[in-house]
């Protein structure tokens, strides 16, 4: 039988039974070695499996699970013994039991809707999206590991972590596994070093601690969290972005004193009626002389004026949603305690990244918005026209 060397990481995969094993970590705690290893132990000691393991693209799988899974072959002398063929072209390994692993890499939901499978390997997992993950996951039939950096909240932690079979969209039981470069005990002491004094605080928890961070992408990484007493009792105007059926109604409260800019969120629900919008605002202390910048909606800007609420289309067009965003990050911005739902759109409102390089472009994603589209209408009109 097969004589690996193996970190705590493997054991701790070895003896998960949930259908759905998350592995988050930090830099070199051999997650994605370990599944690997895993999953070959498998493939020879499951006769007929099929086990697929898919990333990004087909590049990044090269550079990571791929590159993993010949290094792990190499150094088994006995791997000859089980393997009946290597077809590198289309990146499949079959074994003489009758399994096979194949490397894919979906480019779209449709793609990800071929072929069913015993075990699902999704590498580097914050850069597949939900829809094609979905596919692949309903048709996997034993278990599926997970892995990935966790430089920023994913739809991991939105759909999976903390959940039961009852509760998420896979009806699937669901392991969390954090592990970190301790966890690896085949790293030198330098490379251990290394890790252990990365200089930032925010990348020192992502990749020494495994801890979920706001790194890559965040487009207002730099806002902070104030107790409610300290919102400041100054002028102070509003931001509202319509929400119907699926999308919440968002509305803030926005006061600026010298260079700061404070925030309170005042609702996040789908579907709030204008007379509810009225009594919101108006036990938050807005009358018919305080200005709210709103998405542009005619009936809705109608109703609520008609209501008593002051409120004007926010300033839109071409080039806004970055005018915008330029114009808050001129200001130190401070958000209440009791605004949950800004804290968690913040953490999440990211840059597209380009596809080819991975890195962020100037385009921010259409999602996690409703509470930063209002509070953008309210601070970028406001100062457009003051």
């Amino acid at each position: 039988m097969l004589n690996f060397q193996c970190t705590d990481v493997f054991h701790e995969n070895f003896k998960s039974s949930e259908k759905i094993v998350i592995n988050q970590g930090g830099t070199s705690s051999s997650k994605t070695y370990s599944i690997c290893q895993l999953l070959i132990l498998k493939a020879i000691t499951e006769p007929n499996s099929v086990i697929t393991i898919t990333g990004e693209s087909i590049p990044n799988l090269k550079k990571g699970a791929y590159r993993d899974t010949e290094t792990i072959l190499f150094n088994i002398k006995e791997s000859k013994d089980y393997i009946d063929s290597w077809n590198k072209s289309d990146r499949i390994i079959y074994f003489k039991n009758g399994s096979l692993i194949e490397f894919v890499s979906n480019l779209d939901e449709q793609s990800a809707k071929n072929g069913k499978r015993d075990y699902l390997f999704v590498n580097e997992a914050n850069g597949i999206p939900f829809n094609i993950f979905f596919q692949l996951a309903i048709r996997t039939r034993k278990q599926i590991y997970i892995d990935y950096n966790p430089s920023a909240p994913f739809w991991v932690h939105d759909k999976l972590i903390g959940t039961s079979a009852e509760s998420n969209d896979l009806s699937a039981s669901v392991k969390l596994i954090i592990s970190d470069h301790r966890h690896n005990n085949f790293l030198t002491e330098e490379d251990h070093y290394k890790i252990e004094n990365i200089k930032d605080k925010e990348l020192w928890r992502v990749y020494a601690r495994g801890l979920t961070g706001n790194l890559e992408g965040i487009i207002f990484p730099n806002w902070k969290e104030i107790p409610d007493s300290q919102y400041p009792d100054t002028d102070f105007f509003g931001g509202l972005d319509f929400g119907y059926t699926n999308d919440p109604t968002a509305g803030v409260k926005v006061a600026k004193v010298g260079n700061n800019i404070f925030i309170h969120e005042l609702c996040y629900e789908a579907g709030i009626a204008p007379i509810q919008l009225k009594q919101i605002y108006e036990l938050n202390g807005f009358d018919d002389n305080t200005t709210i910048y709103t998405e542009h909606d005619p009936d809705m800007v109608s109703q609520l004026r008609g209501l008593g609420l002051y409120c004007l289309p926010a300033n839109k067009g071409k080039g806004s949603i970055n005018a915008g965003i330029s114009k808050l990050k001129e200001y130190n911005v401070y958000y209440t305690a009791s605004s949950k739902n800004l804290a968690e759109e913040i953490k999440r409102y990211q840059w597209v990244k380009d596809k080819i390089t991975g890195k962020p472009t100037n385009t921010p994603i259409d999602t996690y918005n409703h509470l930063l589209d209002a509070i953008r209408y309210a601070v970028y009109t406001h100062f457009f026209y003051n």
